[in-house]
């Protein structure tokens, strides 16, 4: 049995890291690669976003990580294990949603956690159903609890996988696209309950293509785009590392263009009452001063702080569906 380095190693030990891999590499027949050599480290206790545009390899990794698919070439660890070598000693350890549940469509959304409970050979049948009642109830589910599976929206079914990752406490969550399917409110709901069971001590790592879900809920993140890893680090770190923007509001927006061009400021783009460019170079109270001398009306001038968005369109030269 391999020994983790102090960087492998899981929560609570030296180097507190849940999830460590050093080159995972997978390519599929055909000489497809859709992951290359990624070197990832998700800290113990973090919500870890992994983010990138649908087909950046994030579900392979995903499958990786839970044992599902051997790498080509590179190490896994979780909790300090190599995978998928001891997934019979980590996954026990770990609830998981990844590519939507599988579902029993004639159960009831109830029965169907009952019964994944019972395939589980660590599960308490003592406590089954009153962990079954909790977790529904957690995910908004106790009232369609009786309900049949292929009655459920999308956004249900999501909702009783996630329930079934948390029938017993884990020490990692691992949500693939969590929020797919669901409306705004089930999204709050959700980025809540994800923030509760980290508060809780449950390392969770959350795959999205949505930025702002990415912004909103986690700690930590890394950035795939084609199979390779671009970024990875604190989410307050990565959006540091762009550039906000100047935003000025002003009923004369083809004025305050000029004037902004003029002082040298770049990538000047005017709409609607406003106008945004990149930070001046020069001191900002002496650029909104040629403005108003130039007889621009300002209503508003800010320097808006710069975006997980703004940080990967900078790091890759493209966007990606921001909103779903």
């Amino acid at each position: 049995m391999d020994e983790p380095s102090a960087t492998q190693r899981g929560p609570g030990e030296a180097g507190e890291s849940v999830i460590a891999t050093r080159g995972l590499t997978k390519r599929y027949g055909g000489g497809q690669l859709a992951v290359d050599g990624l070197d990832l480290t998700v800290p113990a206790g973090s919500v870890f976003g992994f983010l990138g545009p649908n087909g950046s390899g994030k579900t392979t990794t995903i499958r990786m990580l839970m044992g599902l698919i051997e790498p080509t070439s590179g190490t896994a660890h979780v909790l300090g294990r190599p995978m998928p070598r001891a997934a019979r000693t980590v996954l026990p350890q770990v609830g998981a949603l990844i590519e939507g549940p599988a579902l029993y469509g004639f159960l009831s959304g109830r029965d169907n956690l009952l019964r994944y409970d019972a395939a589980d050979p660590t599960a308490d049948p003592r406590t089954r159903r009153a962990r079954v009642a909790a977790a529904l109830d957690r995910v908004g589910l106790g009232a369609a609890a009786a309900k049949k599976a292929k009655a459920y929206s999308l956004g249900m079914k999501q909702r009783l996988g996630l329930a079934a990752a948390l029938l017993q406490p884990r020490r990692l969550l691992v949500l693939d696209e969590p929020t797919n399917g669901l409306d705004p409110q089930g999204m709050r709901e959700i980025r809540a309950l994800v923030r509760e069971l980290a508060a809780d001590g449950t390392t969770v790592f959350l795959s999205s293509h949505l930025l702002d879900e990415i912004e909103q809920v986690c700690t930590h993140a890394a950035v795939m785009a084609q199979g390779r890893l671009i970024t990875q680090g604190a989410v307050a770190d990565l959006a540091a590392g762009a550039r906000g923007r100047l935003v000025v509001t002003t009923p004369d927006t083809a004025e305050a263009a000029r004037v902004l061009k003029e002082q040298g400021i770049a990538d000047v783009v005017a709409e609607d009452d406003r106008v945004t460019a990149e930070p001046p170079g020069q001191d900002p109270a002496e650029v909104n001063a040629a403005l108003v001398t130039a007889g621009v009306r300002v209503r508003g001038f800010t320097l808006e702080r710069a975006s997980l968005e703004d940080a990967f369109v900078a790091l890759t030269g493209e966007g990606f569906d921001v909103a779903g």
